[in-house]
């Protein structure tokens, strides 16, 4: 066990945000924290790191234990540059090092050469550092920052610029690199992801795969979870509980433990209701009223069941006043920049969009994806280059900064304003559909939080009505409850949508045409982003096989390159069969458990017919289980 919070809670001012909150971290732990914004994931993140001490309760660790924390928008400060805040990572390598300078230097000096025994002895000392710093790693301690250099996005950076001269975002990328040096015991990351392009993501990934040490991470990046983590704690109502898996595993598990207390609550309602009637009927017969008695006291000794209860969220639908035409959009060899001053971030970019597409825009942080969007709208002038709207358009846009919004109108004035026709009723029910009620429809714009904001933002889009939605980074700051309903609503979504989004789960549910944009062009996919990522990796091994083949003047046939396609859509069908069998073994035996536990409480032990039923269903439960399994393992053996 690296470390153990037990009974944390926290309040400020007199509303709670944790309440007896315990978790423990063992070595190799790889745990993601999640929860609905404010439930108070960051506060007990902060905790864990000593940053923040909480009310009441205790974390216990060991004394050596070397945590790194990385803070939400924590980037690195001060005026030193990028090379000398990766170099101080290795504060004592440094120290050996400069010893291991110093050595050579006297090693060459004349005088010491002439001294046998000394220079002997130099040499001993020299060998003996050498070792300590190799077995330390200082050998490979450029290599190792020139490598997460590269793979947190900054290879192209002299090593001597400021940092003072970096973005907010990149400011949070270069902390995050430096603390990847540093290989803490406990690593504890508070959005990770935020600032990060894919394929920045995608080597963060792999790297925290093969991380020695253990990790706590807070992410709404679902994709990002799935890929990392092995279990998944919970702060639900300011208590903490545990899952065993990755984030997909959890909603499984959570869908299931639901589905079970709501079951077990029902059953224990309708026994308490006919034990109920059974007294009311027969209390004041006296035939019966031994009975009716011994049924009361067993009702009053009865250990009730709280209805569970799902968090409250937001509910909304997106829709069309009128329908577009089929031709919505035609973007030719466009550039653009997003100020006079600049250089086209873009050259040549062109697409089609028809009615109904779902078409999700990617590429590089600084590629020009959001300036492209607000290129479409009209909000910044292109370049080069044509863009030409088909007839019967309507458009909405969202603005991930959300500088649409008027910081000083209240939530009501600030999407009433908008839609100033609509009665103040129907505004105000749009706004409960989005969890503004009572009192918080007179906070001020200003006031709000990222999430709250973007739920403003989103009823504004809403009300609409547009046919073709344009959205940048729509996921950002909702929670992953948020994110659920967003992309619920954009399922049954009847327009068109170009957005960009580096929420790779959001972009597998919503696309189906990407463009991946580069600075001299853009590149055409049909499908979501893993079909994306398969048919790159099919292009890549037949360019490789085209490469090879190209020596002995053999050229790869297209029926060959087919034939890899067909090959890796099958794959792909078994890895996705694979793991449902894997999420139904996981739900039965979920069940079944329950079941169990159900047939071994004390009150089975007297009601036969229902202990029968019981048995009845465990043995079905136990045969459809046989049956996945033996499904699971014919998957495995293909």
């Amino acid at each position: 066990m690296l470390l153990q919070a037990s009974s944390i809670t926290k309040h400020y001012g007199v509303t709670p945000v944790l309440d007896g909150v315990s978790m423990q971290i063992n070595e190799r732990d790889r745990i993601g924290l999640v929860g609905v914004n404010g439930a108070g994931k960051s506060t007990f993140l902060r905790i864990l790191a000593g940053e923040l001490n909480a009310d009441t309760g205790s974390v216990s660790k060991p004394r050596e234990l070397k945590i790194g924390y990385l803070a939400q928008n924590g980037g690195l400060q001060g005026h030193r540059t990028i090379m000398e805040e990766m170099n101080s990572a290795f504060g004592p390598l440094l120290e050996q090092e400069r010893h291991l300078q110093e050595l050579e230097a006297r090693m060459s000096d004349p005088q010491e050469l002439e001294n046998s025994v000394r220079y002997e002895a130099l040499l001993a000392q020299y060998a003996d550092v050498s070792e300590k710093f190799r077995e330390n790693g200082g050998f490979e301690m450029k290599n190792r920052v020139r490598s997460i250099l590269h793979g947190m996005g900054f290879g192209s950076f002299a090593p001597d610029t400021e940092v003072s001269s970096l973005s907010g975002g990149q400011r949070t990328r270069l902390a995050l690199a430096r603390l990847l040096l540093v290989q803490p015991e406990l690593l504890l990351l508070d959005e990770p992801t935020n600032h990060l392009d894919i394929d920045t993501l995608t080597w963060l990934e792999q790297y925290l795969r093969s991380y020695a040490g253990a990790m706590v991470i807070v992410s709404h990046d679902r994709y990002f979870l799935d890929a990392t983590v092995t279990a998944i704690v919970e702060i639900e109502r300011h208590a903490a509980t545990r899952y065993t898996g990755n984030y997909s595993r959890f909603m499984d598990l959570k869908a299931a433990a639901f589905d079970q207390q709501l079951k077990l609550f029902e059953q224990q309602r309708k026994e308490i209701s006919r034990m109920e009637d059974f007294v009311q009927r027969n209390i004041v017969r006296a035939s019966t009223t031994r009975r009716a008695q011994s049924r009361r006291n067993a009702l009053e000794r009865i250990e009730r069941l709280e209805k569970p209860n799902s968090l409250r969220q937001a509910s909304f639908s997106f829709t069309t006043e009128r329908r577009s035409g089929k031709e919505v959009l035609r973007a030719i060899k466009c550039s653009a920049a997003p100020k006079p001053e600049m250089a086209p971030l873009f050259q040549n970019v062109s697409f089609e969009v028809k009615r109904g597409e779902r078409i999700a825009l990617l590429g590089p942080n600084g590629v020009g994806k959001t300036t492209l969007l607000r290129a479409l709208i009209d909000k910044l002038p292109l370049r080069s280059g044509v863009i030409e709207w088909g007839a019967g358009v309507s458009l909405g846009y969202y603005d991930q900064e959300q500088r649409e919004l008027n910081p000083a109108n209240t939530v009501l004035e600030e999407v009433w304003s908008a839609f100033a026709m609509q009665p103040e009723a129907e505004i105000r029910t749009v706004l409960g559909n989005f969890l503004f009620s009572g009192d918080d429809v007179r906070k001020k714009v200003s006031a709000l939080s990222g999430g709250e904001k973007a739920r403003v933002a989103l009823s504004k889009l809403m009300l609409l009505k547009a046919n073709v939605l344009l959205l940048d980074e729509p996921t950002n700051h909702l929670d992953l409850m948020s994110r659920e309903v967003l992309e619920a609503a954009l399922d049954e979504y009847d327009g068109t949508l170009i957005f960009v989004s580096h929420d790779r789960y959001f972009l597998n549910r919503i696309a189906d045409r990407i463009v991946e944009m580069a600075p001299d062009g853009a590149q055409h996919f049909l499908g979501n982003y893993d079909e994306m990522v398969a048919k790159k990796e099919v292009m890549k091994e037949w360019e490789s096989s085209q490469a090879d083949n190209s020596s002995s003047s053999v050229q790869p046939t297209v029926s060959n390159y087919e034939a890899d396609k067909q090959a890796k859509r099958e794959d792909r069908a078994r890895t996705r069969k694979r793991e449902q069998a894997e999420a139904d073994i996981a739900r039965l035996e979920n069940e079944l458990a329950a079941l169990e536990l159900e047939m071994a409480s004390p009150e089975m032990s007297t009601d036969y017919v229902k202990l029968r039923e019981k048995q009845t269903e465990a043995e079905q439960k136990r045969e459809l289980l046989d049956e996945v399994y033996q499904a699971w393992e014919a998957l495995m053996e293909e």
